[in-house]
């Protein structure tokens, strides 16, 4: 097994999440790397990350996995590191006098978290993720948190995850960076599931036309998205998912997001499509 590939087919649930393990750029964070080194010890959280993928392999999606989980946690970090530069104001230092820090440990828990609720049903998996990790996240916190903090902590990162759904309407910066940092999620990686198991379908085609996405600071706005696209049914995945949770996320005025095919002949995802 690959160490940034979840399993495909039947796999016993240690088996599935023995490669499991969650990497981001702490940048000095402590509270983060501590966060970060709970998750990866924890088997119960891995359970619930294996749960989810084998949910979305039963409904022919896209990988959900821990591989996603990494990630949408890797570029929600982004995001907020370059919003942060620009000085947008988390919740957790205008709202309650915390430091960045905090906003990153509420963003990387609600990542963590955010579609543990799949390991029970696609149909608002959301709300089911939120009782999820109202039950687990506090053990994971406790060793840099204590209360009334760990309760703040706690209550912003279910925000977070509750905010991450299509009429979320998230309500502080962090919810609103996850929620787009889900929808980013999608380049050609993410339709291997669906083309394995020969059932592409729109969603599956339209991340295979993504080659790549790249998240840098951007020159009028805070932030620039760009897709490179080898073929127009691309358009779906920017257009009916990305920008879609872009809307009400809160950062419309510091996100640009511009798409582009590169290739000069567009690329032949599926000789024939039929129903």
């Amino acid at each position: 097994m690959e160490a940034n590939t979840a399993p495909s087919g039947p796999v016993r649930p240690r088996d599935a999440v023995a490669e499991a393990r969650i990497r981001v750029p702490s940048r000095g964070n402590r509270r983060l790397e501590a966060l970060i080194e709970a998750a990866n010890e924890d088997l119960r959280l891995k359970g619930l990350w294996h749960g989810q993928h084998v949910t979305a392999g039963r409904l022919g999606m896209s990988d959900h996995s821990w591989v996603h989980v990494q990630i949408v946690c890797n570029i929600a970090l982004r995001l907020f590191r370059l919003l942060s530069r620009r000085g947008v104001e988390p919740a957790m230092v205008s709202d309650h006098g915390m430091r960045e820090h905090d906003a990153e440990v509420v963003i990387a828990a609600a990542c963590l978290f955010h579609d543990t609720g799949m390991s029970i049903h696609r149909t608002d998996h959301e709300d089911f993720s939120l009782f999820l990790a109202a039950d687990r996240l506090p053990a994971l916190l406790s060793s840099h948190y204590e209360e009334p903090e760990l309760t703040t902590m706690l209550s912003e990162s279910l925000h977070a995850i509750i905010g991450h759904r299509r009429r979320g309407e998230p309500l502080t910066m962090e919810a609103g960076v996850v929620r787009v940092a889900d929808a980013l999620d999608l380049a050609a990686g993410r339709s291997r599931v669906p083309f394995e198991t020969r059932r592409p379908n729109i969603h599956s085609l339209s991340a295979a036309a993504i080659d790549q996405v790249s998240i840098e600071p951007g020159t009028d706005r805070a932030v620039l998205i760009e897709i490179a696209m080898n073929n127009s049914s691309g358009v779906f995945q920017v257009d009916e998912l990305l920008a879609t949770k872009l809307r009400g996320s809160g950062l419309e005025e510091h996100l640009e997001v511009v798409a582009r095919i590169e290739a000069e002949h567009e690329k032949r995802l599926v000789p024939v499509f039929r129903i």
